[in-house]
């Protein structure tokens, strides 16, 4: 048997300067995703997105690191999130399997939202940054860790620490003491001096204030290095970065008159006279110098990271903005002065746009690969772009990096045929999702960025592989059709054979700065507009995306796959709250938000020329949240908030003059149940593979419940099959097996749970009403589930020229949590997880 696992992971990063790193031994990075943590190799060579996803936080992360290897080998990762609980995770190998991260213990650590991280380097000494006004120090043992808070430093005055440092005296052997830079929401920079940690009986002082930015201080980095002269020493470069868009670097240096005696007189008073303001910092014995070194300008907006390059002696920092721009910053070598070396991004396309003025644009977070041979940035989609150094010709290049919704995916749809997966999402956008084909793997990634919104986005549905409709929070529906440009990047990367019917559609698409429709365009969008911003930097053009052979960067995703819009459809009074197509693609039917049956109504269009099929379909008096088409036929079945259900079938066939004049078939009520659920039913599907009409509901009574007709002419439905979950029921699909009379029902909860149920579809045509009982249900293992509630599920239609006979099934899993999921589940010869 081959349990179920993971073929891809869509999800977006979480927007805080705090909420990712790059573990500088593994090469894995880490990145809050909602209230999960996700793993992602940029540099592998299978070219996968996410692998795997860490769950077991309750808020928002806003802040991740790994620590320091473990005496006995292990690695720890440490992750903060917004409800102030530090999670510490810890990486088992087992043998030959890939290695997984478990939780190893959750601390309450602060009373507000932890917002920053810190290490110290060599040591499993850990610094956390609350949002309750203190820093605490905490020791990581290499067994439990609910004894590992070592002191706590309450801020003084009190503010919100937003970057935190943690160094040494740079004494050998010398763990005793230790000193802590914060900076937050004001313009200086606090150093404390931690005393004690050996004994266990540490106690702070504050050692000096510095002065300097304007604004709120948001990075803080340390960098070991060696002072140049006759007897070099070790020193310490801190780098400072500030809302005020500039970065100061500071000097720590051991003072070298300690245990020395007195300087002469002669070279206090040179020193005096040609050095800069002298800070000093003192523990014990030891005394530390903190002197201003430079000062950095380039950016034009916020700086929110500032980050070294991690190799030995490479004096190097990256720094990420808000102006949607990274800079490399280093010394030149003839004259010390630090000037910008690199600067890779995009030059905003909103003239006067920045943070001050409410826009929350940029590059949230800048990360060094630990080679330094490349480097990643989040950007305000909650999208990582990522370059690689290429020596030989000393530039930097975009390759392919990740992206994902960053709020609740709120509806899937695959193609007719699973060619690739359409997702809608709370965060305005519409993603195409298929599986790239390359020379030697293959893997899942976003290809086209078909809508972008103004409005949360609530439904979707494909129409075909060129044409799909939506439906927002907003009173009509959108239909949507493919350009030409995408649909031949889509053949040439992923073997989706372009249709005739992309033939006589716009070569792409475009959406002007004050509206909400894409338009069609016939020549190349963007012209001009999207350049590099450094002559080092090699970059694509405009058209370079749909002749790439690697799945399109985020820029291109952003700016060049939109899809043109074709049609509106309008009649509903409310937002759009549920939709559905029949598998032709010939009848659309909708819904809308409702508290009244005035509302509360089913109003159905027809493709071929887009007018509505009236009268509207009446049963329900409250919000209909699901809408399904059987697959062998056109009967809709509906399903809301009133806990009924209903079946309307169609009473005049398609191609017969109805009575409004169109050649459309009309809907009559041919079943309903008012009291199907004792609650409000959330899912309904059809069991395809029945002969004899079978459909379920899923509701947040707890329940799964499958209704098979008595005869053939839906007239009237009983429940014949009854499955008591431990939650809420928010989502369920049918699979149907290509050969053989069993039918596979995926199950989705409120608590992220999944579970399957094998169903005996023969046992449903008995007339005599008898209960039906799953032959087998198995419970999908937590690694693998969403962490909220799952919002929609839609296994991959079966195509055995794409799949392959006997390959494993697929399904699609939307969650709140704003992940987006494909599991592998063998789901025919398993016979338990």
């Amino acid at each position: 048997m081959i349990p179920p696992s993971f073929d891809y992971i869509s999800a977006g990063g979480n927007r805080h300067p705090s909420a990712a790193d790059w573990d500088q031994w593994s090469g894995v990075l880490a990145f809050g995703a909602d209230q999960n943590v996700a793993l992602w190799n940029p540099l592998g060579a299978d070219g996968r997105g996410i692998y795997e996803i860490l769950v077991g936080h309750e808020g928002q992360i806003n802040a991740i690191k790994f620590a320091q290897q473990m005496s006995d080998g292990t690695r720890r990762l440490l992750s903060g999130s917004a409800d102030g609980e530090l999670c510490v995770w810890q990486r088992n190998s087992h043998g030959n399997l890939p290695d997984q991260w478990v939780l190893l213990s959750k601390l309450k650590a602060h009373k507000g939202a932890i917002n920053t991280i810190a290490t110290l380097p060599g040591s499993q000494l850990v610094a956390t940054g609350g949002a309750d006004s203190t820093i605490k120090i905490w020791r990581l043992p290499a067994g439990d860790t609910n004894d590992a808070l070592v002191h706590t430093i309450e801020l003084k005055p009190s503010y919100i620490p937003l970057t935190v440092a943690i160094g040494d005296f740079m004494v050998e052997d010398q763990t005793d003491s230790v000193f802590v830079a914060v900076g937050g929401t004001r313009t200086s920079i606090q150093v404390y001096a931690v005393s004690g940690l050996a004994a266990g009986k540490a106690t702070h002082c504050l050692q000096v204030t510095i002065s300097g930015h304007e604004s709120w201080v948001t990075s803080l980095a340390l960098k070991s290095i060696r002072e140049h002269g006759p007897s070099p020493d070790k020193a310490l470069w801190l780098a400072s970065a500030s809302q005020d868009k500039s970065v100061r670097l500071w000097l720590i240096s051991r003072n070298r008159h300690d245990n020395h005696g007195c300087p002469p007189k002669h070279e206090l008073l040179l020193e005096q006279s040609l050095a800069a303001k002298v800070h000093t910092i003192r523990a014990a014995s030891i005394t530390l110098s903190i002197t201003f070194e430079a000062l950095l300008l380039g950016h034009e907006d916020w700086i929110y990271t500032a980050f070294w390059n991690p190799q030995p002696g490479t004096r190097q920092l990256l720094t990420a903005s808000a102006d949607n721009s990274l800079i490399v910053w280093e010394p030149e070598p003839s004259s010390g002065i630090w000037l910008s070396s690199t600067r890779l991004g995009e030059i905003s396309g909103q003239k006067g746009a920045t943070s001050a003025t409410g826009s929350t644009g940029g590059f949230w977070i800048g990360l060094w690969s630990p080679n330094a041979d490349a480097v990643a940035c989040l950007g305000k989609t909650g999208s990582w772009r990522l370059w690689q150094h290429h020596t030989n010709r000393s530039y930097w290049v975009q390759k392919a990096g990740l992206s994902g919704h960053t709020k609740i995916v709120t509806d899937l749809s695959w193609t007719r045929k699973g060619e690739y997966l359409l997702s809608t999402s709370s965060d305005q956008t519409t993603r195409l999702h298929a599986e790239w084909q390359s020379s030697d793997s293959r893997s899942w990634h976003e290809f086209a960025r078909p809508q972008i919104h103004g409005y949360d986005l609530n439904c979707i549905q494909s129409l075909s592989t060129t044409r799909f409709v939506s439906g927002a929070d907003e009173k009509l529906l959108r239909v949507f059709k493919q350009p030409k440009k995408v649909a031949n990047m889509l053949e040439r990367l992923c073997g989706i054979a372009s249709s005739e019917e992309a033939d006589v559609v716009p070569e792409a698409a475009d959406m002007p700065v004050l509206g909400l429709s894409n338009k069609a365009t016939t020549q190349n969008i963007g012209d001009g507009a999207d350049f590099d911003v450094d002559d080092n930097v090699a970059g694509p053009t405009t058209s370079a995306v749909y002749e790439s052979e690697e799945p399109p960067t985020e820029d291109h995703l952003a700016r060049h796959t939109l899809w043109p819009e074709q049609e509106k459809l309008y009649g509903h009074g409310h937002e759009i709250s549920a939709l559905a197509a029949n598998h032709a693609g010939s009848l659309i039917a909708t819904a809308c938000k409702a508290s009244s049956t005035e509302h509360a109504v089913i109003r159905m269009y027809d493709t071929e020329d887009w007018h509505e099929i009236r009268p509207p379909l009446a049963a329900h008096s409250l919000t209909i949240t699901a809408l399904a088409f059987e697959m062998n036929g056109d009967q809709l079945l509906s399903v809301g908030r009133d806990r009924q259900w209903t079946v309307f079938v169609p009473i005049t066939p398609r191609g017969v003059l109805a009575t409004d004049g169109h050649a459309s078939p009309n809907y009559a009520l041919s079943a309903a149940n008012p009291k199907g659920h004792t609650r409000m039913i959330l899912d309904a599907a059809w069991c395809v593979k029945s002969t004899w009409p079978v459909f379920a509901t899923a509701g947040r009574d707890k329940t799964v419940k499958i209704w098979a007709s008595l005869d053939d002419k839906n007239q009237q439905f009983t429940c014949r099959t009854n499955i008591v979950r431990e939650a809420a029921v928010t989502a369920i699909d049918f699979y149907n097996n290509s050969a053989g009379n069993l039918a596979c029902l995926a199950v989705g909860e409120e608590t992220g749970q999944l579970s399957y149920h094998v169903i005996p579809v023969d046992a449903y045509k008995s007339s005599h009403g008898e209960q039906v009982e799953p032959l087998r249900s198995v419970e999908i293992v937590k690694r693998l589930c969403p962490s909220k509630a799952i919002t929609r599920l839609a296994w991959r239609p079966r195509d055995l020229g794409r799949l392959g006979i006997g390959a494993p099934s697929q399904l699609a899993v939307a969650s709140a949590d704003s992940s987006l999921r494909i599991l592998s589940i063998d789901w025919e010869r398993s016979e338990g997880t």
